[in-house]
């Protein structure tokens, strides 16, 4: 008799490499990942599981351009991971969301503005929902706003703020 075979678990990173979408300058981009985050949490709109935690599957992706953490191999220089993972951890404690996907839009939402990510893309699966499936869940790609957040482009952010307040004269814009 042939074993059944095993059922494989959704993959946001699959075998295939990321495909990195190029910042607003168009420099090449390092993705950060944290792939396979297993954690447990309320969530749902059933009876069944609105007051019992279920097990769900956490993987992120977020593009940071050309991380100088590259040549200068210093961690200030590039997303932790270890904080995307504890971000994960703090979120499924004290989220309030019964749906996955609004579940994974804060979590892009807060990566995105935590660590200042070009972009991001989570998942977030209930594995095992149904006996006759491995998982169900939502995949997301957010992007950055890049034109209305200044935090985005350092070096432009004083010239901006000095246009916002008059310091320029009319002349000489």
């Amino acid at each position: 008799m042939t074993p059944a075979p095993q059922p494989t678990p959704f993959r946001l990173l699959s075998t295939d490499a990321v495909e990195s979408t190029p910042g607003p300058d168009g420099a090449p981009m390092d993705v950060v990942f944290v792939e396979g985050f297993i954690g447990n949490t309320v969530i749902g709109i059933h009876d069944s599981e609105l007051h019992v935690e279920q097990p769900v599957r956490i993987d992120v992706a977020a593009g940071v351009p050309r991380s100088f953490a590259c040549s200068s191999d210093r961690l200030a220089d590039t997303i932790d991971y270890g904080s995307i993972r504890e971000l994960l951890v703090t979120m499924l404690r004290e989220h309030r969301h019964r749906l996955v996907e609004a579940l994974a839009e804060s979590i892009a939402q807060r990566i995105l503005a935590t660590f200042h990510a070009s972009w991001v893309r989570v998942a977030v699966a209930k594995p095992h929902k149904f006996d006759d499936v491995d998982a169900v869940g939502v995949a997301i790609e957010r992007r950055r706003a890049w034109a209305s957040d200044r935090r985005a482009f350092p070096g432009e952010r004083s010239v901006l703020a000095g246009l916002g307040a008059g310091m320029f004269p009319s002349g000489q814009r």
